[in-house]
C-alpha cells in the first residue's frame, strides 16, 4: 500500500486534520466544537495507523491551534567546491544518512538569515547566499511520510570564510562527487533533489524550480 495511493491517502487524512483545527478555531457553538474535535480524533487515529507513529507522536506536533495553520519550512543550502563536488552532513538524529545543511526556519530570520545561520553551526563555514534554487512541496516528492506539512527553500550558497568542522548536533561534514553520493536521509532530502539542484547550480539555470 507504500505507493502513490498510500501517500495520496495521507494528504488526504492530513487536510482533514487541517479542516478540523480551522473548524475548532472558527466554530460558533458548543455543537461545532464537538463535532470537530471528534472529526479531528478520528482522523488522528487513522493517521496514526497510516503512518505508524503513536498518538502521544502525533498529539505532540498536532497542538491546539490558536490561529490559521500554515505549513512548516525547511531552509537548505547548496555550496560546490572549487571541483564541483556538493557539501553534505552526516546528522546525530540520523546517523549513517546525509543530508545538505539546513533545518526549520527560525522566527526573526529571514530565510537567507537562516540559512547563513546553518552552514556555520551545521558545517563551520561562513557563506554568501547566491538564489533561489527551489522551492519543494513534500507533498509532490517521494519523501517518507511525516505528519507535518512541509515547503523546502533551496538557496545556492558560496564559501567566504571558516573552516570544516564537525559541530555539537553533526557526526561528519564532507564534500562529495555528485555520481558518489553517499546514503541519503530522505526524510530531509532525496536523490533525484540533490541532482537536481546540482545541475540548476553547475549549468547556472537562473529559473526557480517550483513544487
Amino acid at each position: 500500500m507504500k505507493n502513490e495511493k498510500y501517500n495520496e491517502l495521507i494528504n488526504l487524512v492530513k487536510r482533514n486534520i487541517n479542516l478540523a483545527d480551522l473548524g475548532c478555531l472558527y466554530a460558533h457553538n458548543g455543537y461545532d466544537d464537538e463535532r470537530y474535535h471528534e472529526m479531528k480524533e478520528i482522523n488522528m487515529q487513522i493517521l496514526s495507523i497510516l503512518s505508524e507513529h503513536s498518538m502521544e507522536e502525533l498529539c505532540s506536533f498536532y497542538l491546539p491551534i490558536k490561529e490559521y495553520p500554515t505549513p512548516k519550512i525547511d531552509i537548505r543550502g547548496v555550496l560546490l567546491d572549487e571541483n564541483n563536488k556538493i557539501l553534505m552532513v552526516e546528522e546525530k538524529l540520523d546517523p549513517g544518512k546525509w543530508s545538505i545543511p539546513g533545518g526549520w526556519a527560525d522566527i526573526g530570520f529571514t530565510p537567507s538569515e537562516v540559512i547563513k545561520k546553518e552552514m556555520k553551526e551545521e558545517t563551520g563555514l561562513d557563506v554568501e547566499v547566491i538564489r533561489i534554487l527551489a522551492v519543494y512541496d513534500k507533498k509532490c516528492h517521494p519523501h517518507p511520510q511525516e505528519a507535518f506539512y512541509t515547503y523546502k527553500i533551496v538557496f545556492l550558497c558560496k564559501k567566504i570564510g571558516g573552516e570544516l568542522k564537525n559541530t555539537f548536533d553533526i557526526d561528519d561534514v564532507k564534500f562529495f562527487d555528485i555520481e558518489n553520493l553517499p546514503p541519503l536521509s530522505e526524510a530531509r532530502i532525496l536523490e533525484s533533489q540533490v541532482k537536481q539542484l546540482y545541475y540548476l547550480a553547475v549549468d547556472d539555470i537562473k529559473d526557480v524550480y517550483f513544487d
